[in-house]
This record gives C-alpha cells, sequence and structure tokens, in this order.
C-alpha cells in the first residue's frame, strides 16, 4: 500500500485548523514504512485551491485535526481520502496510522 499523506503542521506537531497551518508535512509510505518526507509551505487559503494543490503533489490521504465539511467533500471529490480528529506530533501520527491503530477524536473545525 502506496500512501502519499498530507498532514497541516506547525513545526513537527499537527495544526488546528487544515487550511490555515503554516506549512504541509508530506510523508510518502510504502506498506508500514515510511520512504520520504518533505515540507511544503502553505500557499495560502483560498476556497477550493488546496485540494488541487496537493493532488498535483500526488497526496492521496489528508490527516487533519480539523476541516470544515466543504473542504472535507472538495478533497474526496478529488480522490484524496480524509481523517479528521486527529492530534499529536507528526511522527506519531504516521506511525499510529501505519500501524493501523490511528485513534481520532471528534473533527475540531465546526464550519
Amino acid at each position: 500500500m502506496k500512501k502519499r499523506i498530507a498532514i497541516p503542521t506547525e513545526g513537527d506537531r499537527i495544526a488546528g485548523h487544515f487550511g490555515h497551518c503554516p506549512e504541509f508535512t508530506i510523508v510518502d509510505a510504502d506498506g508500514n514504512k515510511i520512504v520520504g518526507k518533505k515540507v511544503l509551505n502553505n500557499p495560502g487559503h483560498k476556497p477550493g485551491f488546496l485540494p488541487i494543490f496537493l493532488k498535483e503533489a500526488g497526496v492521496n490521504l489528508v490527516v487533519a485535526g480539523g476541516m470544515g465539511k466543504r473542504a472535507q467533500d472538495l478533497f474526496i471529490n478529488n480522490g484524496i481520502e480524509v481523517i479528521t480528529g486527529a492530534a499529536g506530533s507528526v511522527q506519531d501520527i504516521v506511525k499510529a496510522f501505519l500501524a493501523g491503530q490511528l485513534v481520532t477524536a471528534e473533527n475540531i473545525c465546526d464550519h
């Protein structure tokens, strides 16, 4: 299972709101192993732009703390799976996801 995962980040931790994060950490995984990682600056929060930007970067999964329903629908319509309610460090989130043990809470974005 190859995945390119985008996580909205502030440093090494997941950002609370997807569109307003300073950067995205992009993690490439093959099976349960991390095979690459890079950081992309957030090009800006413009309606409908980030799903296309991340799709063009090859992302097929977004793990976020919070994301509005409209944004989730835009990602899904672009073939990108969305998981919300994640919290913690990027490393812990990715390790838990790859092990099938990611625990999420309620989506912290309510708009």
